[in-house]
């Protein structure tokens, strides 16, 4: 039974990496089709303000030769009126001039142009491939749930994340879920080719080198404490994977507007670096919230399991680690000359570390956390 619920987990992780390679191809591809969008309405652009400078020509040369025959009427008329009065000629005169004049000002103001793109609003339908893109990562998520759940199953009925393997199964299928849910929320499917190549990755990576088969729980393990620390952890994980994409977005958008940045078209289509910005923010937040709490179960796991609630082990050293560099992200979000550019740095440093603390810490480093498996 054992071995059958492995095999059911197993597969179901290799069609969750099939899946999530396939959805990677249809974000892909949702970003070349903005940069189609955005030259088709650069040269729609380019028609419109051609065909009101052509209309406004017309108009004003019929203005011209309106002008013209209201003149020529005009001199007839004082032709034949030449027995009138000195002061009615002169007021004849006087119209017929004012009517030359009113006709030679007439001018047609051009409509604005079009070519800066239509703003981007989180309530449009969003395009086919990003449609594709999130129904195949959906499938993804369903997929590694299923693994998870099986993959507990195998292993006696205990969380799955008692190695490296079964953190990064447990891991990104979190972050997927994650990522679904705020895309319902902000229209995120620009982040889908960094997210599902994110967790491709580190799938492949995980089921290729750090596979292990499912083994009991060590007595250090066998706490509730430890399922809502590493819960909590993979979750501030997510949203800091999240907020790292928009960060880096922002960073794109940024030399983008300062006219630094040609080449990347798609970005076009992106909200502007500031809108960015504020949603890295909140939602780095979020992750800083979870850490928090990652730090205060972790501790009380560790005076549960080994009697205190601080040792300075490798582990605990760089999760504290990262909660300083975010705690100094928002720090910084408040400080006058450190938005923009500078935090967002700290934003993607930071989740350079927590990728740093999962990976070179559980396999170089050895200490009471050296649960990689291997």
């Amino acid at each position: 039974m054992i071995q059958t619920f492995t095999t059911y987990s197993l597969v179901a992780v290799i069609s969750a990496i099939a899946v999530y390679a396939l959805a990677f191809i249809a974000f892909t591809l949702d970003l070349s089709r903005r940069v189609a969008r955005v030259h088709a309405q650069e040269r729609a652009a380019e028609a419109a303000d051609a065909a009101a400078v052509e209309a406004a020509r017309v108009k004003l040369a019929a203005s011209d030769r309106a002008t013209v025959s209201s003149g020529a009427m005009s001199g007839a008329a004082v032709s034949g009126g030449a027995a009138a009065s000195g002061a009615g000629g002169a007021v004849t005169r006087g119209t017929a001039s004012g009517g030359t004049a009113s006709g030679g000002t007439a001018t047609v103001a051009a409509p604005p142009s079009a070519s800066a793109g239509p703003a981007t609003s989180r309530r449009e339908r969003s395009p086919r491939f990003a449609r594709v893109g999130v129904a195949l990562a959906t499938i993804g998520f369903l997929l590694g749930v299923l693994g998870v759940v099986t993959r507990s199953i195998a292993a006696g009925g205990h969380v799955p994340w008692s190695n490296m393997y079964e953190f990064a199964l447990t891991g990104t299928t979190i972050i997927v879920g994650v990522f679904l849910v705020v895309n319902v929320w902000q229209r995120i499917a620009y982040l889908g080719t960094y997210i599902t190549g994110f967790v491709l990755l580190a799938l492949v990576l995980a089921t290729v080198n750090f596979y292990v088969g499912p083994t009991p729980l060590p007595p250090a393990l066998q706490s509730a404490w430890l399922v809502v620390h590493v819960f909590v952890a993979i979750l501030g994980t997510s949203f800091f994977a999240l907020g790292a994409g928009l960060s880096v977005a922002q960073l794109l958008q940024m030399r983008r507007e300062a006219g630094r940045l040609t080449g990347l078209r798609f970005l076009q289509t992106l909200p502007a670096a500031e809108a960015l910005e504020n949603l890295a923010y909140r939602i780095t937040v979020i992750g800083f919230v979870f850490w928090t709490f990652t730090l205060i179960f972790g501790a009380i796991w560790a005076e549960r399991a080994w009697g205190r609630y601080w040792g300075w082990d490798t582990k605990e050293v760089w999760t504290f680690i990262v909660w300083v560099i975010f705690a100094g992200y928002i720090h910084a979000r408040a400080t006058r000359g450190w938005r923009g550019a500078p935090s967002a740095w700290l934003a993607i440093v930071g989740f350079a570390a927590v990728i740093f603390n999962f990976t070179v810490v559980n396999l170089v480093f050895h200490g009471l956390h050296a649960y990689s498996g291997l």
